[in-house]
């Protein structure tokens, strides 16, 4: 009768999900800081937290969690 749909990784019937998967790997600039001093970048106008990346820098990153309305990566060397 009732679901329990914690910890569901699945957002399909909430709203669009994110234009980017876990593995990915995008070139990017890094448009802004977040507070925590992460980089910030946009993939199809979706964010992204980059480790590690610093305002202006132009950097290859690798998805690596995904939100339903952010992302996680880290810069590939």
């Amino acid at each position: 009768m009732f679901r329990n749909n914690y910890g569901r990784d699945n957002f399909s019937d909430r709203g669009p999900s994110a234009p980017i998967n876990v593995g990915d790997e995008y070139d990017v600039k890094i448009e802004d800081v977040g507070r925590d001093g992460d980089g910030i970048a946009r993939v199809e106008g979706f964010v992204v937290f980059v480790s590690g990346a610093k305002l202006g820098d132009e950097v290859k990153i690798k998805i690596n969690s995904t939100r339903r309305n952010f992302g996680f990566a880290d810069i590939v060397e």
